[in-house]
């Protein structure tokens, strides 16, 4: 009989367990190596770098905005920015796994929007892809730069808010 209940016990707490959804992690383990000093975003060659100073710590394979080619100037315009920028902002329940703000847009993109009469935009984002490209092609996104899921857990692990992120042509 004790053995009955006990097993009942244990299918019980399986079920409730299950009720409330995904419970698991999306970070398994602390970032334990050198800081990350900078990341740096190729968007022709579609390349993510992390560096510690004036090393290579980790690269990343990207997907960009929709319009990749040219500077992000105008809300919509499917772009992703160019220039320095920075991690503002973490979220951990984003709609794409996890995301790392970018301090988009700066005075200088605010101003040029502005003076043609448009919103510059903003949201712009490093994130994960949570099944969203699915069918989308190789440059999906509204103007982020987006990494697989596994890849920016990591990225969010070792990226702190205030860390420049340079964005090439």
């Amino acid at each position: 009989m004790q053995r009955r209940t006990l097993i009942l016990g244990l299918t019980s707490l399986t079920a409730l367990a299950a009720c409330g959804g995904d419970s698991s992690p999306k970070l398994l383990w602390p970032y334990v190596g050198p800081p990350i000093t900078q990341v740096q975003v190729y968007k022709k060659k579609r390349v993510m770098y992390l560096f510690s100073n004036d090393k290579i710590v980790r690269t990343y394979d990207i997907a960009l905005g929709g319009n990749p080619i040219g500077k992000k100037r105008f809300e919509g315009d499917g772009k992703t920015p160019e220039g320095l920028y920075y991690i503002n902002r973490r979220n951990p329940n984003s709609s794409y796994h996890l995301s790392l703000g970018l301090s988009y847009p700066n005075p200088t993109d605010i101003a040029y929007a502005q003076e043609n009469g448009r919103r510059p935009g903003g949201d712009i984002f490093i994130h994960g892809r949570a099944g969203k490209d699915k069918g989308r092609g190789s440059d999906w996104t509204a103007g982020c730069v987006a990494v697989t899921d596994t890849e920016i857990e990591d990225i969010y692990a070792m990226v702190a808010v205030g860390t420049p992120v340079w964005i090439y042509p």
